[in-house]
C-alpha cells in the first residue's frame, strides 16, 4: 500500500507545553501570588517545585525531566549534574512560534495542548480555591500562548474537582476564551477522596456537556501514586516500574466513568483517554462486557460498558505501539486519536511517520480518521 502523502488534517490530540517558571506568578489572581507556583533553588542549590509555598520532593534536582525530549536515549537519571528544568525545556514548548516550527517540521497541521507543571501539583494543594486559581492562571498563559495561531494552537483547560463550585465557573470562563476541552486529572487525590458520582460534581458535569467539551484523562506525577505500596524506593527498577504504571490511574478514571453510570447519567458527555497507550482498550472493554454479563443486575448501566465507549469516547494511541492496526480494525477507526507527547521525555521526534507506518496496513479513509478527522468531529473545530 502507498503511503498516505496527502492525508490532512493531521492533528496531534495530545501535546504539551513547558509552562513557564513564573507562569503562575504573572497569571494568578493578585490575592494568591503568595502561594503562586514556581521554582525555588534549596539548601543544596538544587531546583525544586513549590506548591502552596510547600517543597515537591518528587523530581528534586531533576526538573529537566518533565521536558527532555532532547535527552539522549535512555539517558533519565544518568545525569552527572542538577538537571533543570530550563535545560530539559526546548522553545517548542515554552514559545509559541518555536511550537509552529516544530509543528512545520513534524508534519502536524493542529494540536491539541495539555499542560507539564499542570500534572503535578494537585496531589499537593488542599486547598479548593487556591486549585481553581491554579487553574484560572494557567487557563489564562494557555489561551495567551495558543492566540499566537489559533486555527493550528488549540488550548484545553485544566479544571480541578478539588473546588466543585469553582470547577463549573472556571468551566464556563474557559470556554468563552476559546478552550476547546478539559484536562481532568484521573486520581482520586485531585478530587478530595471522592468518587465521580458524587452528587456535589453532578453541576460540573451537566455543564461541561452542556459547553460540549470532551474531558480528557491524561497520566499525572504524584509524591505519593495510588500503585506506591507496590513499589519499595531503592529498589532496582523502581524508575521503571513507576514510568510504566502512570498509564494506571488513566485506565481506572476511564472504567470508573463507565461502571459508576457517569456515561448513563450524562449521555452526551465525551471523554478522551490519553497517554495510557491505546492496544490495551480491545481487550479491556471486552472484559467489562464480561463482568457486565456476570452481575449486570447489580450496576448502574441500561446497556453493556463497550456500548458507552462506542458513543462517547474516543482513545488515543502512542506512534511505537506495536498492534495499532489490529485494534484500530477491531474496535473501530472511529474511536481512535494519536499524540506526540511533545516534548516530555518518553516522546521523540517522526511520529507522524512512525504513525502512518503502524497502520499502513488500513484503508485510507481509516488512516484519515485516526490521523485527524476524529479530533476535528470530536472537539467541534472547524
Amino acid at each position: 500500500m502507498t503511503e498516505p502523502t496527502s492525508i490532512n488534517p493531521i492533528i496531534d490530540a495530545d501535546g504539551h507545553v513547558l509552562e513557564p517558571a513564573d507562569t503562575w506568578e504573572r497569571y494568578i489572581d493578585p490575592e494568591f501570588r503568595d502561594r503562586a507556583i514556581r521554582i525555588e533553588l534549596d539548601s543544596d542549590g538544587r531546583e525544586r517545585l513549590m506548591f502552596d509555598n510547600k517543597p515537591f520532593e518528587f523530581l528534586r534536582g531533576n526538573l529537566g525531566g518533565l521536558g527532555g525530549i532532547d535527552l539522549e536515549p535512555g539517558g533519565l537519571g544518568r545525569q552527572a549534574k542538577d538537571f533543570t528544568y530550563a535545560a530539559g525545556s526546548p522553545p517548542g514548548g515554552y514559545d509559541p512560534a518555536a511550537r509552529i516550527k516544530v509543528l512545520d517540521e513534524e508534519a502536524i497541521d493542529r494540536v491539541l495542548l495539555y499542560p507539564t507543571i499542570g500534572i503535578c501539583w494537585e496531589g499537593s494543594v488542599s486547598d479548593p480555591a487556591l486549585a481553581t486559581a491554579y487553574c484560572r492562571a494557567y487557563n489564562r498563559w494557555i489561551v495567551d500562548f495558543c492566540s499566537h495561531d489559533p486555527k493550528r494552537l488549540y488550548p484545553i483547560a485544566h479544571i480541578s474537582l478539588l473546588d466543585p463550585s469553582g470547577a463549573v465557573t472556571e468551566l464556563q470562563r474557559a470556554r468563552k476564551d476559546g478552550c476547546v476541552g478539559v484536562y481532568l486529572s484521573p486520581d482520586l487525590q485531585a478530587r478530595g477522596g471522592r468518587a465521580f458520582v458524587d452528587p456535589l460534581f453532578e453541576p460540573f458535569w451537566n455543564t461541561v456537556q452542556d459547553l460540549a467539551m470532551p474531558v480528557g484523562f491524561h497520566v499525572v506525577v504524584r509524591e505519593r501514586p495510588a500503585f506506591a505500596s507496590f513499589s519499595t524506593p531503592g529498589t532496582p527498577g523502581d524508575g521503571l516500574f513507576f514510568f510504566a504504571f502512570l498509564a494506571i490511574d488513566v485506565m481506572a478514571a476511564f472504567t470508573s466513568m463507565v461502571s459508576s453510570g457517569i456515561f448513563e447519567k450524562y449521555p452526551t458527555l465525551k471523554c478522551s483517554v490519553l497517554e495510557a497507550g491505546g492496544n490495551w482498550i480491545s481487550a479491556w472493554l471486552d472484559r467489562m462486557d464480561h463482568k457486565y454479563e456476570v452481575m449486570s443486575s447489580a450496576v448502574p448501566l441500561s446497556m453493556k460498558p463497550s456500548d458507552y465507549f462506542y458513543r462517547q469516547c474516543l482513545i488515543s494511541m502512542d506512534p511505537d505501539e506495536g498492534m495499532n492496526a489490529e485494534v484500530i480494525e477491531h474496535v473501530g477507526a472511529d474511536y481512535v486519536i494519536w499524540a506526540s507527547d511533545y516534548p516530555h521525555i518518553d516522546a521523540s521526534y517522526g511520529v507522524v511517520k512512525a504513525m502512518k507506518q503502524s497502520m499502513a496496513s488500513l484503508p485510507i479513509d481509516a488512516q484519515r480518521k485516526v490521523l485527524g478527522e476524529n479530533v476535528v468531529r470530536f472537539y467541534g473545530l472547524d
